[in-house]
């Protein structure tokens, strides 16, 4: 009985190493599925960045049920608890490899709802069950060894983001869809290899007769303990999807841009349950200095470069997640109620995953959640101390008057916006003000979350406010965020931070040409040049309606047919009153609602003789329209001689490439730069194939200073079972 003792105070390090390698093996094969999966959904749900949130809905959910899988099987003795986990997952074997349960969604289907079920229904049982290996072998661990499970919990962790990681950069790459499919699969049978040693173990520990038959500790957890828990996973989980969706709407819903906030927040997990936890508490003491400069950056997104905004949004998701995670593990229960904890922490997540996929796009306009969930970091990180003011200093009376202040400084701030929204003087000193003195409010709560709403107010939060308040002026759908505003007798359309179309108000010239789509553009000359080549009355397709601006190209007799995914957009460009392009040039054209890719697939062959992609959402990069697969729907649709234009204007990634190299096209390049006192067009490069190589030459010959494409950039071609935008990056 001693030597057992003795075993189980020191556990022997090759039963450690099992264990470790275990929980660490799931939980690379939890995190790669997930962008695996949702990659491999691209082509059939679009290139929306929600699609990453609805995933993560998904997973949360799942992890969610197998945490409460594992707590309810806490119920039966440790070595029960090992034989019905294995023989679940050898039974679960049987849905290898894993892949997509539909092709396609049904006619009306909303993608709030489809993309989930899809996902959900695809590799659900597989997920849930793997997700419950954690809370389970750090369970068997301690019962079977006597040791601190919580050790255990920085390798699955980092398991998870080494699974993350490890896609964008090695799989996705270097290997097709099929191909990493199989891998899994054969990484799912190692796993199950290594949790029946583990299962070995445990049967062949000495456990006390308690550990034999557990039962639930007989008292209950305090409530007040659960809700800390669930909110301190609710508020890091939020902020990390919100996070993801700011940065996916300006570059590319992809795996490599969705699993950085994720591994951030994974790593921040990691981080905060380390035993010694020096860093953690460093990390702590930074992280409410950046509340007010995060809260500016979120609102300054349209007016500093992307790349500033965009590594500060992740700099201050990866040190609140931090200190949030950290006051989490400074709560942690007796490892008897291991199992409770994980499962209030999952709780907490999946209501993170709720909120930001499906709640705040049904309430809000705008993306509202991420400065509300700064607020709540504010509420739960505060009060802490400022180096600069003395410990106390806001318990006197002089405290009272900075949160009068502060409360002063939110109306002054938001009736200045009001008055000069576009002052950038007012925004740049302001917004350094409300910096300074969030650095020096940090002690008190009231002062900076005042401190908080200023700068947000500051910052572009009242114009918002305002565009909210005016209808149609913000649209929210699962697409993205729209908004439309006025400026130089014009009104404009924004589409996250990318300008998406202009319309100018002065009378004779609502029907103008603007923005990308100039008469000097690439596509407004192949317009112009399209009754030379393909007579009088050609029929035209186009891919993306926008604010309807190449509808006044249409000329009498032309059949045009727009594609369009977002019932949002069509109604902006239709009968909203706020663009007028459609009714003024082309009421008579057909508009067909659905992904554009799956529409042109049913639509009769040979129907077109122009073809124009230009479905791109704010400057991200829906992978599937730019496929071999998604060029030969395109040779489809196309009559022989048919002209394909492709608009490739990117603030981030060359697309030049992965155009060119479409198999059986003749390609040409338009780069258009407009003169600088038209304030109303933009620079924009569009690319112009055929499979006739006289149509391509007549093309040539035209005005638009058409060049060979491939003598510029190398080729890139992409498939819808292997792609990667690592190559095309700026």
């Amino acid at each position: 009985m001693t030597a057992a003792v003795d075993d189980r105070a020191r556990p022997r390090p090759a039963r450690k190493l099992l264990f470790t390698a275990t929980i660490f093996a799931g939980s690379f094969l939890l995190f790669l599925i997930q962008p695996m999966i949702a990659r491999m959904a691209l082509p059939r749900v679009g290139g929306a960045p929600a699609v990453w949130n609805s995933a993560m809905l998904v997973y949360q959910a799942l992890l969610l049920g197998g945490y409460a899988y594992a707590h309810g099987l806490t119920r039966l003795g440790t070595r029960a608890q090992s034989a019905v986990h294995l023989v679940a997952l050898l039974l679960a074997a049987a849905l290898l490899p894993i892949g997509l349960s539909a092709h396609g969604p049904p006619p009306h289907a909303s993608p709030f709802l489809w993309v989930p079920w899809l996902l959900f229904t695809s590799i659900g049982p597989l997920f849930f069950l793997i997700s419950a290996n954690a809370p389970l072998l750090q369970r068997w661990f301690a019962s079977s060894s006597g040791a601190d499970p919580f050790a255990l919990y920085a390798a699955s962790n980092l398991g998870s983001f080494a699974g993350l990681i490890a896609y964008p950069l090695l799989l996705e790459p270097l290997l097709p869809v099929s191909q990493q499919r199989l891998l899994w699969s054969g990484g799912y049978a190692v796993l199950v290899v290594l949790l029946a040693g583990c299962a070995l173990l445990v049967w062949r520990s000495n456990l006390p007769p308690q550990e034999q038959a557990q039962a639930e500790p007989s008292r209950p957890l305090p409530r007040m303990l659960v809700g800390k828990w669930v909110w301190l996973a609710f508020v890091p989980s939020g902020l990390m999807l919100s996070s993801t969706l700011f940065i996916t709407t300006d570059l590319s819903p992809m795996p490599l841009l969705w699993v950085v906030p994720l591994g951030l927040y994974l790593l921040s997990f990691t981080v905060a349950f380390a035993a010694r936890g020096g860093f953690s508490r460093i990390v702590a003491l930074i992280a409410p200095y950046l509340l007010v400069p995060a809260a500016i950056a979120v609102f300054m997104g349209d007016r500093l470069p992307l790349t500033i905004v965009t590594g500060f949004v992740l700099v201050a998701l990866f040190s609140i997640a931090t200190a949030l995670h950290r006051k989490l593990y400074e709560l942690r229960p007796d490892p008897r109620q291991l199992t409770g904890f994980y499962l209030a922490v999952a709780v907490g997540g999946a209501l993170g995953g709720l909120f930001c996929a499906l709640v705040a796009p049904l309430i809000f306009d705008w993306t509202y959640e991420y400065p509300l969930l700064l607020i709540g970091a504010a509420v739960t990180l505060l009060p802490g101390y400022s180096p600069l003011v003395p410990r106390g200093w806001f318990e006197r009376p002089a405290a009272a008057a900075l949160i009068v202040g502060g409360s002063a400084l939110v109306l002054i701030g938001g009736g200045l916006i009001a008055l000069w929204p576009r002052n950038t003087e007012l925004v740049r000193y302001g917004s350094v003000a409300a910096i300074a003195i969030g650095s020096l409010t940090v002690g008190s709560r009231a002062v900076l979350i005042a401190t908080m709403m200023a700068a947000m107010a500051i910052a572009g939060g009242w114009e918002k406010v305002q565009l909210s308040a005016t209808s149609g002026r913000l649209i929210r759908t699962y697409f993205g965020t729209y908004s439309v505003t006025h400026a130089e007798a014009s009104r404009q359309l924004l589409h996250g931070t990318t300008l998406h179309g202009i319309q100018l108000l002065t009378p004779g010239w609502e029907r103008w040409q603007t923005t990308y789509y100039a008469r000097e553009s690439g596509v407004g000359q192949a317009l112009q040049s399209a009754p030379p080549l393909f007579g009088p009355t050609p029929a035209i397709s186009v891919v993306g309606l926008g604010t309807g601006t190449l509808a006044c190209y249409k000329r009498p007799g032309q059949r045009w047919t727009f594609y369009e995914i977002d019932p949002a957009m069509v109604a902006l460009a239709t009968t909203s009153g706020q663009f007028s392009f459609m009714s003024r040039c082309a009421p008579d054209a057909r508009i067909v609602l659905g992904d554009a890719r799956l529409a042109l697939a049913k639509a009769p062959p040979a129907s077109a003789d122009i073809l124009i992609v230009d479905a791109f959402s704010s400057d991200a990069v829906p992978m599937h329209l730019l496929t071999r697969e998604a060029f030969a729907v395109y040779a489809r649709h196309l009559k022989h001689r048919g002209l394909l234009l492709v608009h490739i204007s990117n603030r981030h990634l060359d697309l030049e490439g992965v155009v060119a190299a479409a198999p059986g096209w003749q390609a040409r390049l338009g780069n258009y730069t407009p003169d600088w006192d038209h304030r109303q067009l933009t620079a924009s490069d569009w690319m112009a194939l055929s499979r006739s190589q006289a149509t391509i030459s007549a093309l040539a010959r035209a005005p638009g200073g058409w060049i060979w494409a491939e003598s510029r950039k190398p080729r890139v071609r992409w498939t819808d079972d292997h792609a990667s935008l690592l190559s095309v990056f700026n």
